[in-house]
């Protein structure tokens, strides 16, 4: 299976790799497609729905590989980002736990955005269910002819769960949020909302959506 790139991607991204049956690989050859999660994530704050978004220069325009993509440090971005998570996060079960985690992707530097995103997605998965080991996959990025930094990159190895079939992309059930009763459930959040929310039942969440 193939997946775009994510910047702590939605609740329904993480749910294709708990449910895929193939394996995964991320896609680090198609072209950079603005206002998408690939540079920007969803969070529930108590105002309602806040986007995070990672500034990027494109040093080929319109035909930049997302491999190429590089990060931007303009706005102090990283800061800000961090803070807005324990702003909207810092009541909720699980913050306290996962912080030591996730602090560390607002703290260090990334040139490219694809190798920043991969290695969250890594650590998504590790958070996911650490009782588990790294199932390499053997696919292969995808593309034809096009030279450029993806043809470097190992594999995605996400951690392996049984599959529960096909079928993610197709509606994740309410969990608990911490602003719910403000504002309902808030659907197509980040998976820091399911993590920091849910703790390790967030499994049982991927497992199901689409059920």
């Amino acid at each position: 299976m193939i997946l775009h790139t994510t910047y702590f991607g939605s609740v329904d991204w993480y749910a294709q790799i708990v449910r895929s049956q193939e394996p995964v690989t991320i896609d680090g050859k198609e072209r950079f497609v603005k206002q998408t999660e690939r540079n920007h994530c969803l969070i529930a704050t108590a105002n309602g729905v806040q986007k995070l978004t990672v500034p990027v220069t494109l040093p080929s325009g319109g035909k930049t590989p997302i491999c190429d993509v590089r990060i931007s440090d303009h706005g102090n971005w990283r800061h800000l980002h961090w803070q807005a998570l324990s702003s909207a996060y810092g009541m909720s079960p699980f913050f306290d736990y996962y912080a030591d985690d996730i602090r560390p992707f607002f703290e260090r530097k990334w040139e490219y955005l694809f190798d920043y995103n991969y290695e969250i997605a890594q650590k998504m998965m590790e958070l996911v269910n650490p009782n588990d080991h790294a199932n390499p996959s053997t696919a292969s990025l995808p593309g034809e002819g096009m030279t450029s930094r993806a043809e470097s990159y190992a594999p995605f190895n996400p951690i392996y769960f049984p599959s529960l079939g096909r079928g993610a992309g197709d509606g994740v059930s309410p969990y608990y949020q911490t602003f719910q009763r403000r504002h309902g459930f808030l659907p197509g959040m980040s998976i820091l909302d399911l993590l920091f929310n849910m703790g390790p039942e967030a499994l049982l969440v991927l497992r199901n959506v689409g059920n």
